[in-house]
């Protein structure tokens, strides 16, 4: 195996464990904000439905985490600079 080769099989591997540990992240805090949101909506039901707004607005940023970290994962893999 070429020193290339042995770089981009590196650069893949890790790029999906970036990718599988930003998604395991993003489901535990997105688990996390929905049993929190619903504790105050059963505490507070004349409320819900502003806690239901702040609970998407939370999850769709715990969210944008991961497909970040996943894109910039795959430029990395396309664009390494360990390559000559």
């Amino acid at each position: 195996m070429t020193e290339n080769a042995i770089i981009i099989a590196t650069s893949v591997l890790a790029a999906a464990i970036i990718g599988a540990c930003a998604s395991f992240a993003a489901t535990k805090g997105d688990s996390t904000v929905a049993s929190k949101a619903l504790e105050c909506m059963a505490r507070q039901p004349e409320q819900a439905s502003t806690f239901q707004v702040n609970m998407l607005i939370g999850i769709g940023l715990v969210e944008s985490i991961p497909i970040i970290a996943s894109v910039i994962a795959i430029v990395l893999v396309f664009a390494n600079p360990f390559l000559g």
